[in-house]
């Protein structure tokens, strides 16, 4: 991989510190009651199912394939577990729609009234839906699917639809990084979490249905690669994966920030950053949940 520098329109990571501040506010739905009270009005009783049906909907409804290779970081064993069959107890619009009745609800409990009604939740959406047009289908099936899905009406949902545009058009390109490195579905999860910036490798394989075993091999195929050490921390080499895995993900993920400008970047930064913050503080993640296990 070579790493381009990014472009002088922005400060240099501008668009990935904007990213880290607006993805949040998306994913702060997944651990959130509110899917899965949502999802169990719909007959979902449970996160595994609801998490792939509410994430894979705008695909329709598809098979397990390809939610495992859209996903990337979960086990096909869970998926096919649940995929097709979640689609014979909800269909990908009942999903959808459940999907939005818990984003509602979530936003509200975790920001309060006073943000979701503000105007400053209608000025940060249509930033992040002025950013998310310049994002490209090309090789991207979740983004794209999504962007199929027409835009919310109400501005706090909007922000959220904009939210999930941006972190799949990301995610979309990074999995490609990932398979130029040569590094299967666990062994990205198992460099993200020695990394101390993913989740910890018991809330990973909780979620994304790794087993112990599978990590521990994981870990002897990254230790032969030289990537990391005995003691399951990355080495030299595995960290400068790693930092390129993330610039060269800049890279492709770069014309959304730049679209939207210097500007527009720092302002919808400062806005979702404050929102983030108040989420975070307000216990919207387990506090377990990301750093070194």
């Amino acid at each position: 991989m070579t790493t381009t520098s990014p472009s002088p329109a922005l400060p240099r990571r501008a668009g990935r510190t904007c990213h880290n501040a607006v993805n949040p506010l998306h994913s702060v739905l997944y651990f959130s009651p509110d899917l899965l009270r949502e999802s169990a009005a719909i007959g979902l009783d449970s996160f595994a199912p609801a998490y792939l049906a509410f994430r894979a909907a705008p695909l329709g409804a598809v098979g397990a394939g390809v939610v495992t290779s859209t996903f990337n970081s979960f086990k096909h064993d869970l998926v096919a577990r649940h995929v097709p069959a979640v689609w014979e107890t909800a269909s990908p619009a009942a999903a959808l729609a459940a999907r939005l009745r818990a984003v509602d609800a979530t936003l509200r409990r975790v920001l309060g009234d006073d943000v979701v009604t503000s105007p400053e939740m209608a000025e940060a959406a249509g930033l992040a839906l002025r950013a998310a047009e310049a994002c490209d289908r090309t090789g991207r099936p979740l983004y794209s699917a999504h962007a199929d899905l027409p835009v919310p009406e109400e501005p706090h949902l909007a922000l959220w639809h904009a939210a999930t545009l941006l972190r799949e058009h990301r995610g979309d390109g990074h999995i490609a990084l990932l398979l130029h490195a040569e590094l299967s579905p666990v062994e990205s999860v198992v460099t993200h979490s020695a990394s101390g910036r993913g989740m910890r490798p018991e809330w990973a394989m909780r979620i994304r249905g790794w087993t112990a075993e599978d990590w521990s091999e994981a870990e002897a195929r990254l230790r032969d690669r030289g990537l990391l050490d005995a003691a399951g921390e990355l080495t030299p080499e595995g960290a400068e994966l790693r930092k390129t895995l993330e610039e060269e993900t800049d890279r492709l993920d770069h014309a959304p920030y730049e679209h939207l400008g210097a500007a527009g970047v720092e302002r919808l930064t400062e806005l979702a950053s404050a929102w983030r913050d108040r989420a975070l503080s307000g216990g919207a993640f387990p506090a377990d949940l990301f750093g070194k296990g």
